[in-house]
Protein backbone atom coordinates (compact mmCIF):
# COMPACT_ATOMS: atom_id res chain seq x y z
CA UNK A 1 0.00 0.00 0.00
CA UNK A 2 1.51 3.21 -1.14
CA UNK A 3 1.48 6.68 1.88
CA UNK A 4 -1.09 8.29 0.25
CA UNK A 5 -3.47 5.22 0.17
CA UNK A 6 -2.56 4.51 4.11
CA UNK A 7 -3.57 8.37 4.77
CA UNK A 8 -6.72 7.47 3.15
CA UNK A 9 -7.54 4.54 4.92
CA UNK A 10 -6.86 5.84 8.73
CA UNK A 11 -8.95 8.74 8.29
CA UNK A 12 -11.74 6.88 6.33
CA UNK A 13 -11.78 4.32 9.16
CA UNK A 14 -11.59 7.05 11.78
CA UNK A 15 -14.53 9.05 10.03
CA UNK A 16 -16.85 5.96 9.53
CA UNK A 17 -16.36 5.49 13.79
CA UNK A 18 -17.01 8.92 14.33
CA UNK A 19 -13.98 9.75 15.93
CA UNK A 20 -12.58 13.43 15.94
CA UNK A 21 -8.87 13.85 15.29
CA UNK A 22 -8.68 15.46 18.96
CA UNK A 23 -10.38 12.28 20.38
CA UNK A 24 -7.66 9.82 18.36
CA UNK A 25 -5.07 12.32 19.21
CA UNK A 26 -6.11 11.43 22.66
CA UNK A 27 -6.98 8.26 22.87
CA UNK A 28 -3.46 7.11 21.00
CA UNK A 29 -1.40 9.46 22.58
CA UNK A 30 -0.11 10.86 19.44
CA UNK A 31 -0.20 14.62 19.12
CA UNK A 32 -2.70 16.63 17.47
CA UNK A 33 -0.35 18.26 15.34
CA UNK A 34 1.51 14.86 14.16
CA UNK A 35 -2.80 13.27 13.25
CA UNK A 36 -3.17 15.94 11.43
CA UNK A 37 0.06 16.60 9.48
CA UNK A 38 -0.16 12.71 9.05
CA UNK A 39 -3.90 13.44 7.59
CA UNK A 40 -3.30 15.95 5.18
CA UNK A 41 -0.25 13.84 3.71
CA UNK A 42 2.48 16.74 4.58
CA UNK A 43 3.85 14.36 7.84
CA UNK A 44 5.88 11.22 7.73
CA UNK A 45 5.05 8.83 10.62
CA UNK A 46 6.96 6.41 12.33
CA UNK A 47 6.26 3.03 12.33
CA UNK A 48 5.40 3.63 16.70
CA UNK A 49 2.80 5.96 15.35
CA UNK A 50 0.94 3.82 12.89
CA UNK A 51 0.67 1.28 14.90
CA UNK A 52 -1.04 3.42 18.00
CA UNK A 53 -3.25 4.84 15.82
CA UNK A 54 -4.35 1.54 14.38
CA UNK A 55 -4.89 0.11 17.29
CA UNK A 56 -7.61 2.65 18.75
CA UNK A 57 -8.86 2.23 15.03
CA UNK A 58 -9.02 -1.61 15.01
CA UNK A 59 -7.06 -1.89 12.09
CA UNK A 60 -3.59 -4.03 11.75
CA UNK A 61 -0.05 -2.52 10.45
CA UNK A 62 1.50 -5.50 8.36
CA UNK A 63 4.41 -4.60 7.14
CA UNK A 64 5.42 -6.11 4.05
CA UNK A 65 9.77 -6.39 2.49
CA UNK A 66 10.24 -7.40 -0.78
CA UNK A 67 13.60 -8.06 -2.34
CA UNK A 68 13.54 -5.42 -5.91
CA UNK A 69 16.58 -6.20 -6.74
CA UNK A 70 19.91 -8.60 -6.86
CA UNK A 71 21.32 -9.05 -3.48
CA UNK A 72 25.02 -8.11 -2.66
Amino acid sequence: MHFTELVKTIKERREVLQVTQERLAELSGVGLRTLKQFESGKGNPTLSTLQKLSDVLGMEVCLKIKNVGPSQ
